[in-house]
């Protein structure tokens, strides 16, 4: 079997190829309307779950951050922000999108399946797009919910990138996904250097051939959680131009407490 730091070590090479590119997705975030339809997002889910208290009371870990958007929404929204990243690369993205904010967050290198803090450390633990890309992402649950006080809230925004990999109709809805946005003249961010790459390691790890989000929600209440699933969540978040890029992979919302 293919050892988890073979995986991890793949993922690492990629992402800090990727960090430039990415980091411009995250800058196109920032200086649009998803800023706003984000910062809604986290801070919705976060009072609904925590109501009457204010932000600066709550800490906040935020785990896989890249070039740092939910770190530095978080932290304009009052949170006490925590940020790691695998990849040191990234963290320099990060640090450099943040400007002025980049002294209030801690952004550290730390691994998602094996976190360098004590138990019951954070009120909220927070993550996108990371858990399809981790060889062992049981562990990683298992690690985000450790972590996590009682009564603690988890969210974990994700989808099933890779599924056409392994599925005929998956594959077609994600050829189609391409044409659609050719023919729109939208930026495909699907297409460019390297992703061969990326479907390689992604053939590795367990959740490309598994339907999401049951498993996560499987996995959470096997850890004593109580979770739930909002399969309709990019219609509130995505812009235009990412419905029409991942219409064939729609983003969930996986939300879980601590009890």
């Amino acid at each position: 079997m293919e050892s988890r730091q073979t995986i991890l070590s793949e993922n690492k090479a990629y992402w800090t190829d990727r960090a430039s590119g990415y980091s411009e997705v995250n800058q196109v975030e920032l200086e649009t309307d998803q800023r706003k339809k984000w910062s809604d997002c986290l801070h919705g889910e976060i009072v609904q779950h925590f109501p009457g208290i204010a932000a600066a009371q709550l800490r906040v870990l935020e785990i896989g951050t890249g070039p740092g958007f939910f770190a530095i929404l978080l932290c304009e929204l009052g949170y006490d922000v925590t940020a790691i990243d695998l990849t040191p690369a990234m963290l320099d993205e990060a640090k450099k999108n943040a400007g002025d904010m980049a002294d209030s967050i801690r952004f550290m290198e730390m691994n998602a399946e094996a976190l360098d803090f004590e138990d019951a450390s954070f009120d909220v633990v927070i993550s996108r797009n990371l858990t399809w890309n981790l060889p062992h992402p049981d562990a990683a649950y298992a690690e985000w919910a450790r972590v996590l006080r009682p009564g603690g809230l988890l969210l974990n925004f994700d989808a099933n990138w890779y599924a056409y990999l392994f599925d005929e109709k998956a594959q077609a809805a994600y050829d189609q996904d391409r044409i659609n946005s050719a023919e729109q003249g939208v930026w495909d961010q699907n297409v460019g250097e390297n992703f061969d790459v990326m479907e390689d390691i992604a053939r590795r790890v367990p959740l490309s051939s598994i339907r999401r989000p049951a498993w996560d929600l499987t996995q959470l209440h096997g850890l004593g959680l109580h979770a739930r699933a909002d399969e309709q969540i990019w219609q509130q978040v995505w812009s235009e131009e990412e419905k029409l890029n991942f219409s064939s992979t729609p983003l969930f919302l996986v939300s879980a407490i601590k009890g």
